[in-house]
């Protein structure tokens, strides 16, 4: 599997509470939603063949976050992410069908004023984090296995563990299964060019109508810790998605501690921060 070849989407807003602590809800004011817990919209962070723009580098890295020069609010978003296959009809996606889900960090510089949602996440390559443990999903509906599945996040700095995410059930994103395809489908086909939003449609055919699109479905809260410090060069950024049926909080947290995660059941991505 190909991931250059998969065009990377990222969804702003499905978890209460996220936009306001990042500072990112002003951005929003004038995005009109359906109802108060919607999305707020979809944003790029990878195109394949578009030229010209810094969104034709492919950021996502297994095992480092690559600090930009100049950068001081750099934060983990802690997150799951969906592998699908896209089905066209006459250049217009009619379907979405999930394959796989894996551990997710949308790594964002926090830029007030920036433009557009992109240009807070992709700086280069090694920008983003996806974890190489992808898991199978069985089908992305209630009762699917992922929504046993919880997100956890830590910052580990100068041998110290911090828990930088609140352990977050996947069930209480706002969207979730056939809500939240269907919402995204909608936009990919009907997302205008407006406020911090983008033209996703001429997006899709300038990379050529790509087969495969990995979706970042959105960040959870953070701590009080993962809400004022942001990473430094040295520090090491988890993110770990793991079943809630055979591990509990505690004994993650325990892991990240002693910086040794065994078992199964789980998609662990870990990124050490390097300087440029």
């Amino acid at each position: 599997m190909d991931l250059t070849k998969m065009i990377g989407f990222g969804v702003a807003g499905n978890f209460a509470g996220h936009l306001e602590q990042a500072g990112e809800a002003s951005d929003f004011v004038n995005v009109k939603v359906k109802d108060a817990i919607q999305p707020k919209a979809i944003f790029p962070f990878y195109v394949p063949h578009i030229e010209n723009s810094f969104l034709n580098v492919f950021p996502i890295s297994h095992h480092q976050i690559q600090f930009p020069a100049g950068a001081d609010n750099l934060q983990i978003e802690p997150e799951v992410c969906l592998i699908c296959d896209v089905v066209y009809d006459s250049q217009i996606v009619k379907d979405l069908i999930p394959r796989e889900f894996a551990a997710f960090n949308d790594c964002s510089i926090r830029r007030p004023g920036a433009r557009k949602i992109s240009e807070k996440k992709n700086w280069g390559s090694s920008s983003k984090g996806m974890s190489s443990q992808r898991i199978a999903l069985d089908k992305f509906a209630e009762g699917g296995e992922l929504d046993c599945y919880h997100i956890a996040s830590f910052l580990r700095r100068n041998g110290e563990c911090y828990p930088y995410g609140l352990d977050s059930p996947t069930v209480e994103y706002s969207y979730f299964h056939e809500t939240l395809l269907n919402w995204v489908i909608d936009k990919m086909n009907h997302q205008q060019d407006e406020g911090p939003a983008e033209d996703i449609a001429a997006i899709l055919k300038v990379a050529e109508y790509p087969q495969q699109v990995i979706i970042s479905i959105g960040a959870t809260r953070y701590t009080p810790f993962g809400e004022q410090n942001f990473l430094q060069p040295g520090d090491e950024s988890i993110v770990v998605v793991y079943d809630a049926r055979r591990y509990n909080a505690e004994q993650i947290r325990q892991m990240a501690n002693a910086g040794k995660f065994t078992g199964e059941e789980m998609s662990l991505l870990r990124q050490l921060v390097v300087a440029d």
